[in-house]
């Protein structure tokens, strides 16, 4: 008889999979200037190993669940870690830039399947009212990797070149597949078969559509300041590159409690915790574009970016999954890795953004092209909020009867 793993183990092993995934995913932001120097490129060429990974997810979260939705649960999990190591190891020892950008789209396809079984699996092992904060516990492992595991792999890659970084992350890789292998059980259900025509039915549905624009906005907003966050430290608030490692980890401390906090307030309503924190988001950014130029006033900022950067994450992953489950129940891992595919097209287009911005105008101005997105993003909200109450009127009205 196989022994039952509670689901906190579960999260734990989903959660210290994402920490490694995280690590790789933001890695670049810390090492862009080394980047830049040691293959002779431009700012926005450096931003590509952003955008490329964020197209690389977006392209292949859809695609590799198509083609894994029968694989076992615990052995996808280990495939997709093994494919993660192999794309880490591909940028770490790349002899160009093409090269390294090739092992990013490794990387990234492992990234962008892991996080849609992962968010299904969160929500699933938990009871209805936990779903947010499931999800939220699995995120953990992408925020403490903003914490700990992309200030440790810029400080490796300072101290020691770049590529060590790289060889960094894929160590984490390596205890990610072990906590997979140990901890995710053997057992887990399959879903239903994820199918072209399921993409079709996803993309096909208004509410859907909308809320997967409300993701790709909302979350990308950030990356149009963030995706270029140590040269605007270091060029526009005269920090060092020593300083910008200590202020990596402050910030990702901010993300940490920003996303903690915002799972626990998307659970019962997440559309309108989404509103609030978009909110907060849009009017950071927005004070950021005037703040950039001031050492410490620019920096607070930063960190307040920080707390609103993630903290939006449970809820929208949450909302795509509830809102699938009622308009399109047999598609709801396609809606998952649609939604996850949001997220990417987001960094892609906010650090692609930003490299035109930067190009253009300079780094100053990236905060407020980014929160231009994010007001876009508040009023597709609204829009769901409003579609959202008919429905509440009529299932209040059939109660009454």
């Amino acid at each position: 008889m196989t022994k039952k793993i509670s689901p906190a183990m579960t999260l734990l092993a989903l959660a210290i999979s994402a920490f490694a995934i995280g690590s790789t995913e933001f890695i670049s932001v810390g090492l862009m200037p080394l980047l830049i120097q040691s293959f002779h490129i431009s700012i926005a060429q450096a931003g590509l190993t952003v955008s490329v990974y964020a197209l690389g997810i977006m392209i292949g979260a859809p695609l590799m669940t198509l083609l894994t939705g029968q694989i076992n649960r615990h052995t996808l999990m280990i495939i997709i870690m093994l494919l993660f190591i192999l794309g880490n190891l591909v940028a770490a020892f790349a002899p160009a830039f093409i090269v390294l950008l090739a092992g990013r789209v490794i990387a990234a396809l492992a990234h962008g399947i892991f996080m849609t079984v992962a968010s299904v699996i969160a929500a699933d092992v938990v009871a209805p009212s936990k779903r947010a904060s499931a999800i939220a516990v699995m995120f953990t492992g992408l925020t403490v990797a903003t914490v700990t595991g992309v200030p440790l792999g810029t400080m490796i890659g300072q101290l020691g070149g770049w590529r060590w970084s790289f060889i960094f992350i894929s160590v984490i890789g390596v205890i990610g597949w072990v906590a997979d292998y140990v901890l995710v059980p053997r057992n887990l259900p399959l879903p239903s078969k994820a199918t072209a025509r399921g993409i079709l039915r996803v993309l096909g549905n208004p509410q859907i559509l909308v809320a997967l624009l409300v993701t790709a906005l909302g979350y990308g907003g950030t990356f149009v300041a963030y995706t270029y966050l140590s040269p605007l430290l270091e060029q526009k608030m005269g920090w060092s590159a020593g300083a910008v490692v200590i202020i990596l980890v402050v910030y990702g401390l901010m993300v940490a409690i920003g996303n903690t906090l915002g799972g626990r307030w998307a659970n019962a309503k997440p559309l309108a915790a989404l509103l609030k924190m978009f909110t907060g988001l849009f009017v950071t950014l927005l004070v950021l574009t005037f703040t950039a130029n001031n050492q410490w006033l620019g920096l607070l900022t930063v960190l307040v970016m920080g707390f609103f950067a993630f903290m939006n994450v449970p809820g929208l992953q949450l909302y795509i999954v509830q809102l699938a489950e009622k308009q399109t129940p047999n598609d709801i891992t396609m809606a998952s890795a649609l939604n996850i595919s949001a997220f990417n097209v987001g960094i892609a287009l906010g650090s692609g953004i930003g490299g035109q911005v930067t190009s253009q105008f300079g780094l100053g101005w990236t905060p407020l092209f980014g929160a231009g997105m994010v007001a876009l993003s508040i009023g597709l909200t609204l829009l769901l909020i409003r579609l959202a109450r008919p429905v509440k009127r009529l299932i209040h009205r059939f109660n009454e009867y």
